[in-house]
């Protein structure tokens, strides 16, 4: 071997070892950089005698609800954030032989709001926004008279769904709808949508709401809608299987499946997001339930303005506040939650502030019993136990 050879070689090691020490270092600094994000969370305790009870009486309603409808996915309940039930049945794909785990995210379809709205609430606590600014002068072009961030938070826009006004518009579902293209349907076709109704007069759930919520998300921060979540809220709270989900993300094929076990197929709606599309597991979502508790990542003014109702047209308990579903009952109870549905996804989370209680169901097989796990607020809140929301009311929960 000549002495150039020698030379080359040597410089080409030299070069290869700079390239993966370089490589090194910036994956440290990646990890150190999501590290020191990461915010520490409170831990509590829960008595053992208490801890066994509830995992009993959560077993017993699993094994005679839950279980016989075909559940395919996972539960976890929790008390002052410390799990007390969990568990996981099925497989990842059905009759593919990979078993559904902690690990396996979930399409938790429209509990997405949750993270929505408490997006929308960041910028405003930290003054990058006023929630009850117009949506005129955000997007300039649009003409929607009344509509602000506040009553697309709140379901009182008056917009109706762009699921079904995009298709009575001739929307070609051959090709892929974004939240762009409900924007400049908006913007240019007003006149041809049917039934927009006069901004905050009454509640009127509708998913057009979130997807115009996200593009404002991503023009006020100047930050993609799945950046915003996961430098704000799933790196922070060590959300590591939680992401947005894309069309063209090739690890995850978003499929989900109807009562029978046959698959659905993903269809032109799949790809707008805010209303829907994170996906999530039990425990992360636990580490949600953790992180929306006072002066952890919100103040106190902020959460009181997520759960103060803002829909009272019709006496009776259901309410809405700022991407939040509630009952509040005579006698002063209030539950915080959100319920999911699209495809065969089911998704239910109850967020139970007093007390400290949190109840996740996840499945992508479809079952309504699994919004039946409202029943399991019962457990925290006795005068509860009684207390069944009707199938009608979940219904509206779907994207």
């Amino acid at each position: 071997m000549t002495y150039l050879n020698i030379c080359n070689r040597l410089q080409g090691i030299i070069i290869l070892f700079s390239v993966l020490t370089l490589m090194a270092c910036t994956g440290d600094k990646n990890k150190n950089a999501q590290d020191s994000r990461l915010i520490d969370l409170p831990n509590y305790t829960v008595e053992e005698s208490e801890k066994n009870s509830l995992q009993k009486q959560c077993a017993d309603w699993y094994d005679s609800v839950l279980n016989p409808s075909h559940f395919n996915g996972g539960i976890l309940v929790a008390k002052n954030g410390v799990p007390v039930f969990e568990k996981y049945r099925g497989d990842v794909a059905l009759k593919d032989g990979l078993p559904i785990h902690e690990n396996t995210p979930f399409h938790i379809a429209s509990v997405t709001k949750t993270f929505t709205a408490m997006g929308i609430l960041w910028l405003w606590q930290n003054k990058q926004l006023n929630i009850d600014t117009a949506l005129n002068q955000i997007f300039p072009e649009l003409n929607l008279p009344g509509v602000t961030l506040r009553t697309l938070l709140n379901h009182r826009s008056g917009l109706p769904n762009y699921a079904y006004f995009m298709e009575d518009l001739g929307w070609d579902k051959k090709s892929v709808l974004t939240n762009n293209d409900v924007l400049q349907a908006l913007i240019h076709r007003k006149k041809e949508i049917k039934n927009i109704g006069r901004a905050d007069r009454y509640f009127s759930y509708s998913n057009t709401n979130y997807a115009l919520l996200a593009l404002v998300l991503e023009k006020v921060s100047g930050q993609s809608y799945a950046e915003f979540m996961k430098v704000h809220f799933f790196e922070p709270l060590n959300m590591k299987n939680t992401f947005v989900y894309r069309m063209n993300d090739s690890l995850h094929n978003g499929l989900s499946y109807d009562w029978k076990g046959q698959a659905i197929p993903v269809n032109f709606l799949d790809d707008v997001y805010g209303d829907k599309n994170i996906f999530s597991t039990p425990q992360d979502l636990l580490q949600w339930s953790r992180g929306l508790r006072e002066g952890i990542l919100f103040t106190k003014e902020t959460l009181e303005a997520a759960f103060t109702p803002y829909s009272h047209e019709k006496p009776g308990i259901k309410n809405y506040g700022l991407g939040w579903r509630m009952n509040i009952y005579e006698d002063g109870t209030k539950t915080i939650f959100h319920n999911g549905w699209w495809h065969g996804n089911n998704a239910v989370f109850i967020h139970l502030i007093q007390p400290n209680a949190t109840i996740i169901v996840l499945g992508n097989r479809f079952t309504r019993n699994i919004y039946k796990a409202y029943k399991l607020a019962g457990l925290f809140i006795p005068s509860l136990r009684d207390d069944t929301p009707d199938p009608e009311y979940e219904g509206q929960g779907a994207s």
